[in-house]
């Protein structure tokens, strides 16, 4: 075996709060009919590596239900694999102590590269041209990097190279950074370096692929930049996700319909999209298994959604097997799985200024999110950056008034 594909797909994403309160970020769903998850599983088989691991922590049960034997991304076959490998003893405390606790099975299948990727990032990349600039190199690491706005910097892991790509300094994220070449998270290891340079830290419980691995390569090894300079997104925030989303229904480039370069998924059996004689798509995204009398406009929705008459459904992601009652107006609001929202209701009304209060961090421009499996009543009114937990103790959610007011949360 050339090459050993690791994911690490443990992370809660807490950013996205709601909609990772009861699934790890990897296995929201994404784009409708997928998870984000697929894009780094599609990447791979696209890529000709068969072989993978996905490393799971936070809330699995979701993502290996979605994962199964792997049958999607052809990972089903005699000379394939897709095995979920999980804590036993103890949680990961980092990302390279992530692989530290699964390190025999690394050693198992003693393959000459292990690329390590992120499960939790939307792109799509020929992981093969990277393993090949690895080899010519002659590198021990390659990370993959992209270009970000100077703005943004700080908020990654910043590669310094010369004029061969080699990396000569490494800064997690800095609070003055000297350079916009980010780390992508997308690493191709020798296995031998790999394991040399983690069983070198036995005493760092929270060993951490930036923080410690990295640098440490840096000094004594050959580690190189392999630059990338496609559509890549992490979608780790209510905006940015709503955003990548949303971006879909208009010209992009990731490009969703590239025969050579497919991405996969466990699809339901639905039937085709229904679409009535009062209805109204534009600029959408509509998923197999949606019936659809009101109006949709720059939305996506996700597999099995129901659209009533005389609603309206403008800027929002609404996921599987939701029901918009009739006469409703929605806007900039994400809703998760199976609720149903009661006739006549109006969410996303008013001025956005006024940011959640409980965590004003996470929802401020605006957005409404309502969590999974809820029957909101009839009528109901609710405002800007609004938070309706799944997690409420009772499927009913009663609101004596009607209106939630603006930056309120319901739990």
């Amino acid at each position: 075996m050339e090459t050993l594909a690791l994911i690490l797909a443990g992370g809660r994403g807490s950013r996205l709060d709601i909609l990772s309160e009861r699934r790890s970020k990897p296995a929201v769903p994404f784009a409708g009919k997928f998870r984000i998850i697929d894009f780094a599983l599609s990447n791979c088989t696209n890529s000709g590596i068969f072989q993978i691991g996905i490393l799971t922590q936070y809330l699995p049960l979701s993502l290996n239900e979605h994962i199964g034997v792997g049958k999607p991304w052809d990972l089903d076959r005699r000379d394939s694999f897709v095995t979920l490998l999980q804590p036993n003893n103890s949680w990961y405390n980092g990302t390279a102590d992530a692989v530290r606790k699964n390190l025999e099975f690394v050693k198992r299948y003693a393959s000459k590269y292990v690329l390590i990727l992120s499960g939790d990032h939307i792109y799509k990349m020929d992981y093969s041209k990277m393993i090949e600039q690895h080899k010519r190199t002659g590198a021990d690491l390659t990370i993959a990097a992209k270009i970000v706005p100077m703005e943004e910097a700080s908020r990654f892991g910043i590669l310094e190279t010369d004029e061969n790509l080699k990396i000569e300094k490494f800064v997690e994220k800095p609070k003055e950074p000297k350079s916009n070449k980010a780390s992508m998270g997308i690493y191709v290891f020798n296995t031998e370096a790999l394991i040399e340079m983690i069983e070198a830290h036995p005493e760092i419980d929270d060993l951490d692929f930036g923080m410690h691995i990295i640098p440490d390569m840096i000094k004594n090894k050959n580690v190189y930049a392999y630059e990338f300079y496609d559509y890549w997104k992490d979608v780790g925030t209510y905006d940015s996700y709503l955003e990548a989303n949303l971006e879909l229904c208009h010209d992009t480039s990731l490009n969703l319909y590239d025969p050579d370069w497919k991405i996969y998924t466990k699809s339901e059996d639905l039937p085709p999209v229904k679409v009535g004689n009062d209805a109204t798509i534009r600029t959408s995204l509509i998923s197999n298994g949606c019936i659809i009398d009101g109006y949709v406009e720059n939305s996506v929705l996700s597999p099995g959604v129901q659209i009533g008459k005389g609603a309206i459904v403008r800027n929002s992601v609404i996921l599987n097997d939701v029901v918009i009652g009739k006469d409703c107006k929605i806007e900039d609001t994400i809703i998760d799985k199976n609720t149903i929202v009661g006739d006549n209701s109006v969410i996303g009304i008013g001025s956005k200024k006024t940011p959640n209060k409980e965590k004003p961090k996470v929802l401020s421009s605006g957005l409404n999110v309502i969590g999974k499996k809820l029957n909101l009543p009839k009528g109901l009114v609710v405002e800007r950056n609004v938070r309706i937990l799944s997690s409420a103790i009772q499927r009913d959610v009663d609101i004596a008034d009607k209106v939630v007011k603006a930056g309120e949360t319901i739990k």
